[in-house]
């Protein structure tokens, strides 16, 4: 975690941008190893014309620091923005979990939340029709708790071999290195489950007015551990304060281009105004027994839980009021993870979340390095105590002297039996084999009942925007949207198919 600035002086008439104050004094500028720089602008050379010399060892630092600033940007949710905050629990739900960080109604655990556009890169605008991440790192006593979720509750699909493929549809073209909507079009038409994350996306709901209005989910379906040992299946829902905000096509396109980092500088101004952003954090709870015999499948992420049939259950709200001091240093290095999970909070058998429990871990490897839990933004605020050692820029001691394995006969560290294991007891039976979701009818309610649910001028945005895209698609893919939408809706694929035909 990295605390609040300490002694920063702010100037009165500081702007949105957090321009320093002029009369400040830093210091004196040294290299990276502390040596103070005699000279920052002029080389060693050999009299005033001649070359440079190769034991000007500070423009050797500095030049090959900056051969190596950039590191590898995310695969997935590479551009977005990011801010410190609080968590407070405003209900009682020690019924259902152990976790620490909920345990007491007014407990606050301090968090740092990060937003993104999830299938662009770096550079792209923040205003494009994508899904957006909704990841949180809850630093509490018992270590970093990761809720590493989206901006709509359903996902494209429900297995994660096809993640890679999802992704891979929405990225480049790779022999134009432009985005095809043939590519992505073929590709979801032959995976018509993933239909219901499709209607969202291209509803106003997949253009949000910034990262402030739009709410949270976990899609997947979690699990909470009493200290007894009760299990309850659970989604979570993070509901935005601010109130829901969508753009349209047309304003998202123009912002695009005027302004391509909107929603990154709307957080940050924002919280610079002290008009701090904050949601509402609800659970829907289901016993095991309810959850076994629900009419969807709750470990299927492509379905929603119906509120009428399980209330939202408030639980808490976070708040976040302090941006970034450096933006690599807290943002681009912050490691979010699903499989980081604290004691009272398991994973369910949803199978994309199971995958994701390795993959987004796996990613922080390659991109941060093995150490990467103990930079300062991804370090707990209750210390880490462990036998793992070494690796690529260790921070801190290293462990010190204390052995580096367990058992030992010098004091640990060592296991704690009063943990509640977060995975918990449960039986598993049944065969190895590659078990395949079959698609039927079952998988066309909820898009058919997300379209009616609709205002009369959402379908038609709706409408207009699903037209937009796949009119720029071979007329075979066009027939295959419609044929699609056909099994979701026959009204709505008839103004699709008339909407096309005009295009």
């Amino acid at each position: 975690m990295i605390p609040p600035p300490k002694n920063v002086k702010q100037d009165a008439n500081a702007s949105s941008t957090t321009e320093l104050p002029q009369d400040q004094d830093l210091g004196r500028i040294t290299n990276s190893v502390g040596i103070p720089v005699v000279n920052e602008i002029n080389p060693l050379t050999v009299g005033p014309r001649g070359p440079i010399l190769l034991q000007d060892a500070y423009l050797i630092d500095k030049l090959s620091h900056f051969d190596r600033e950039r590191i590898p940007e995310r695969v997935v949710h590479a551009k977005g923005g990011g801010a410190h905050g609080y968590f407070e629990v405003t209900h009682d739900v020690s019924h259902l979990t152990c976790a620490d960080f909920l345990n007491t109604v007014g407990k606050r655990t301090p968090m740092f939340a990060r937003f993104s556009t999830v299938a662009r890169e770096m550079g792209s605008a923040d205003t494009v029709r994508n899904p957006r991440g909704f990841a949180l790192k809850f630093y509490t006593q018992e270590g970093n708790f990761d809720m590493v979720g989206n901006n709509t509750p359903v996902f494209f699909e429900r297995n994660p071999s096809a993640f890679k493929d999802l992704i891979a549809v929405q990225k480049r073209d790779p022999r134009t290195h432009m985005p095809s909507p043939n590519m992505f079009w073929d590709y979801f038409t032959l995976r018509p489950v993933s239909f219901h994350q499709l209607l969202i996306q291209f509803s106003n709901r997949g253009t949000p007015d910034g990262f402030r209005h739009m709410h949270g989910y976990s899609s997947h379906t979690y699990k909470l551990i009493n200290q007894e040992g009760c299990v309850h299946y659970v989604k979570w829902h993070f509901r935005t304060n601010q109130g829901v905000k969508n753009l349209s096509a047309k304003h998202a396109e123009k912002l695009a281009g005027t302004e391509p980092d909107y929603a990154i500088q709307d957080l940050f101004n924002a919280i610079e105004r002290k008009e701090y952003p904050s949601w509402t954090l609800y659970f829907q709870v289901l016993t095991e027994d309810e959850a076994l015999n629900y009419k969807y499948d709750v470990l299927d992420v492509t379905k929603v839980i119906s509120q009428k049939d399980f209330p939202l259950q408030e639980v808490g709200r976070f708040v976040l009021d302090r941006n970034p001091e450096n933006y690599f240093a807290e943002v681009e290095q912050a490691a979010f993870a699903p499989s980081h999970l604290v004691p009272g909070i398991a994973p369910s058998a949803d199978r994309m979340l199971q995958g994701r429990l390795f993959s987004y871990a796996d990613t922080h490897l390659h991109r941060l390095g093995p150490n990467h839990a103990q930079l300062p933004i991804n370090s707990p605020i209750n210390g880490v105590n462990t036998t793992i050692r070494d690796g690529p820029l260790v921070m801190g001691t290293n462990g010190g002297r204390n052995p580096p394995y367990y058992p030992n006969s010098y004091g640990g560290p060592h296991p704690d039996p009063s943990v509640r294991e977060y995975e918990s007891e449960y039986k598993l039976d049944g065969i190895v084999g590659r078990y395949e979701y079959e698609l039927c009818e079952r998988d066309f309610e909820q898009p058919r009942a997300l379209f009616k649910l609709l205002a009369p001028n959402e379908q038609q945005d709706l409408v207009e925007n699903l037209a937009d895209d796949v009119s720029k698609t071979h007329a075979y893919i066009q027939r295959r949207v419609v044929d699609v939408l056909e099994q979701i809706d026959a009204t709505f694929a008839k103004r699709v198919q008339e909407a096309l035909s005009k295009s």
